[in-house]
């Protein structure tokens, strides 16, 4: 290898290693550490790594590989799930946001063509950026965070048209057969993918698992996701998106927990150096040029943006403190602007001395998006501060029959009713808090995550005859159901479900003993009801007992067709009329027998 080479991994490793902690420790977060550690060592800061383009186009994978792994996460029916925030609020914000960004440009003195493109572009956010920073604070699950990603995912989605569009508005003419080609080859490479994944992918992975070598899976991934990306760029469109469709085409497969393992590594360093060489290709010449222009047009993007998406925030029902968290993290201009500022200087559309400003303040916003979070979390405490974590404790009950995954209030009274009947059990919570109060008052439990496949193994998993699966957390549940489904087989699982999807989703890995944590408590609720209001007793066993076998006998039917909403709400109605129509027949009959 040759040596400068290696002198520039080492400047790489060393900058993110020293800087990284540093910024973390100062509470900026690492993604401001890496950009950091790129203005450092690039071509404006100590000048020992001079072309940042070539460290930009490698890391790029980082991205590609961070969609990948959020395609795994995402099943086909959350997907489905998710289509009305993805186009609604995606949609709305991306058209709202570029129409007030297109009309500064105007004001400025932009052509319309040019005020139309840069005002869409730079509505576009930096899927990287609001992501690793949503991660790293623990807010991807949360509600605004899911409404975050719905309008990243709706932005690369849009990428398709618009690069296909751009080269149109140029005045050499040689947009309408690319950009109709380029749809084309979308639509078939695309399909290309669905079928390829149904049929293809799966059964090669079955292969290569039943191989029994790590090595050999860990290089199967990767080829996966760099073929797949290879694939979308040879044709002109986003190879993140291309590694997006095939994680969503893997998330059913019983190896998604598995490839993501494999996968998350390279995901990590390459999308550090991906913020590194941002960091290194902000020209600080053109803003010492510059500085009021440059310094105008950055705020200016991100209080547009911030305003925009705090209405959206508010449509998608979030309340005041979310709705700024969600206005704050994704108000960035995205490195997707770079791409079609390129196209766009090439096809004659917008000069150089422009496009060469504005890739400047897209980074520069880049950089002050984390500094903005910051801000707002000191100073208003929007966000709770983030809570410390510990090593997991070290398990000792290898032999017990039972394990309970949480032991929240569900866990607690199952596990109180196996110590009166003498039966041993382990029982796993991953919120310490929780594992230091329960201990308070005498409870044996262990500090640790049943998602991870080492701790159930320490756990005694696979001697152990029956998991409990007491866990609230939905998504969580099913992680935990998933791994056992696969490595412990044998495990009887007896598990709490949260509301009917989850019920369904529970259904859906052969798990026949689920429990609708509210089902049997409101039923206990309404019998004590109708006693209350003079109801005959045999009335009232009657009637909860039948109301019990009709519900459970439409989760079953509903079962079949969860996926399809229209048909689930169509049961549900001829459901609930059949349930009248049960119960007014039987007052029918009993008026009959008085008579």
């Amino acid at each position: 290898m040759d040596s400068s080479v290696l002198l520039q991994i080492i400047l790489f490793l060393a900058s993110a290693v020293i800087i990284v902690p540093l910024s973390k420790w100062l509470g900026l977060g690492a993604v401001l550490g890496f950009l950091i550690a790129g203005v450092v060592i690039g071509p404006w800061g100590l000048r020992l790594v001079t072309e940042p383009e070539n460290i930009l186009h490698l890391s790029e994978l980082g991205v590609v590989l961070l969609l990948f792994i959020i395609g795994l996460e995402l099943q086909t029916d959350r997907l489905w799930a998710l289509r009305r925030p993805i186009f609604l609020y995606g949609g709305v914000q991306v058209l709202g946001t570029g129409a007030l960004l297109a009309l500064g440009g105007l004001i400025l003195g932009l052509s319309w063509k040019v005020a139309v493109i840069v005002g869409i572009v730079l509505s576009f956010s930096s899927t990287a950026f609001a992501l690793q920073m949503l991660a790293e604070r623990k807010q991807l699950t949360t509600h605004y965070g899911r409404t975050s990603f719905a309008i990243l995912l709706f932005q690369d989605l849009a990428a398709i048209p618009l690069l296909a569009i751009v080269p149109l508005l140029g005045d050499d003419g040689l947009g309408s057969d690319f950009s109709y080609a380029v749809i084309a080859k979308a639509v078939v490479v695309i399909a290309l993918l669905i079928v390829g994944g149904r049929y293809l992918l799966r059964p090669m992975l079955r292969r290569i698992a039943a191989a029994a070598s790590n090595e050999i899976f860990t290089a199967t991934a990767l080829l996966i996701v760099v073929g797949t990306a290879y694939l979308m760029q040879l044709i002109g469109l986003s190879m993140a998106l291309g590694a997006f469709l095939a994680g969503v085409l893997l998330a059913d497969s019983e190896y998604r927990h598995e490839l993501e393992a494999d996968i998350e590594p390279f995901k990590g360093l390459l999308l550090g150096l991906f913020f590194i060489g941002i960091g290194m290709s902000v020209d600080l010449g053109l803003v010492a040029q510059k500085p009021l222009v440059i310094a105008g047009l950055t705020i200016g993007l991100l209080a547009v943006k911030s305003i925009a998406l705090l209405g959206v925030g508010r449509l998608a029902g979030h309340d005041r403190s979310a709705a700024v968290n969600m206005a704050l993290v994704i108000s960035q201009g995205g490195e997707f602007a770079f791409v079609v500022f390129g196209v766009a200087a090439g096809a004659g559309v917008m000069d150089k001395a422009l496009v060469d400003m504005l890739v400047v303040v897209v980074s520069l916003s880049m950089a002050l998006t984390p500094l903005t979070v910051l801000l707002n979390d000191r100073l208003f405490r929007v966000v709770d501060k983030e809570k410390p974590q510990r090593e997991f404790d070290p398990i000792d009950a290898q032999d017990n029959r039972v394990i309970i995954a949480g032991f929240g209030r569900v866990g607690q009274i199952v596990g109180r009713l196996l110590t009166v009947r003498k039966i041993p059990y382990t029982t796993l919570e991953s919120n310490w808090e929780q594992v230091d109060f329960v201990r308070r008052f005498g409870s044996k439990v262990y500090f640790g995550d049943a998602t991870r496949l080492e701790v159930l193994r320490a756990a005694g998993a696979e001697r152990a005859e029956m998991l409990v699966l007491a866990i609230g957390n939905i998504e969580t549940s099913m992680k935990v159901a998933e791994l056992v489904r696969k490595n412990f087989p044998h495990l009887k699982i007896y598990a709490r479900s949260r509301n009917r999807l989850h019920t369904f989703r529970l259904m859906d890995l052969g798990i026949t003993h689920v429990f609708r944590e509210t089902f049997a408590s409101s039923l206990v609720l309404a019998e004590d009801a109708l006693r209350g209001l003079g109801v005959p007793q045999r009335f009232i066993r009657q009637t909860i007992a039948k109301f019990r076998r009709h519900d459970e006998e439409l989760l079953r039917r509903q079962h079949l067709i969860h996926h399809d909403e229209e048909k689930l709400i169509a049961t549900a109605k001829e459901a609930a009329k059949q349930l009248e129509e049960l119960f007014e027949e039987d007052v029918k009959v009993e008026q009959q027998r008085v008579a």
